[in-house]
């Protein structure tokens, strides 16, 4: 690699704000991992890059939702994270939740805290309802509703006024449960 201003202004021209070694090698076309991992130290040394967890860097400013999903994929921002930013719920959480294939909870380097939850893969890889960020994949506000009714049957919303039922019964076929479907008939008698 050149000079240290061109390597490092090479990743801040790309669109994405966060970097694993084997993204930031594709960038600098270093097959190097050692090179690679002491460039990204440097740069991290030097207050260029934010070092969020072992092997994820990320410009300042980074989108901290772009982190959540790419720290495990496939994975989409949903649950209380959407619910709460579009009103259904008022409780705030400083943790992202992330639907995944696996349930965990993780704190980056930042003390940010992001907790995966697991669902179905035939659900996590459904696209409907999902829509796709700059960089990252977040559920609307009727998939994460139904997302937290499939995982939290009696889960207590503050406002269901601004849930659109109608995109709730089309979405809700994706889960393929009867049960599903009962509770959301259930919640929509009660609150609609």
């Amino acid at each position: 690699m050149k000079s240290s201003s061109n390597t490092i202004l090479r990743l801040y021209k790309q669109k994405q704000s966060v970097f694993s070694v084997k993204e930031a090698s594709l960038i600098w076309q270093e097959s190097n991992s050692a090179n690679i991992k002491s460039y990204l130290k440097y740069f991290a040394d030097k207050g260029d890059l934010i070092r969020l967890r072992r092997g994820i860097y990320a410009k300042t400013g980074f989108d901290v939702y772009e982190v959540a999903t790419k720290i495990y994929t496939p994975s989409y921002v949903s649950f209380e994270t959407v619910l709460r930013n579009e009103g259904v719920i008022f409780q705030h959480y400083e943790t992202i939740f992330v639907a995944s294939y696996l349930t965990r909870s993780i704190e980056l380097d930042n003390k940010q805290k992001i907790s995966y939850r697991k669902i179905k893969n035939s659900i996590l890889f459904n696209s409907e309802g999902i829509i796709k960020k700059k960089n990252y994949a977040i559920a609307s506000k009727e998939r994460a509703f139904l997302d937290m009714l499939y995982l939290m049957r009696d889960y207590y919303f503050d406002n269901l006024k601004s849930i659109d039922w109608k995109k709730c019964f089309e979405l809700v076929k994706i889960y393929e449960s009867k049960e599903m479907e009962r509770r959301l008939t259930n919640y929509y008698n009660k609150y609609k």
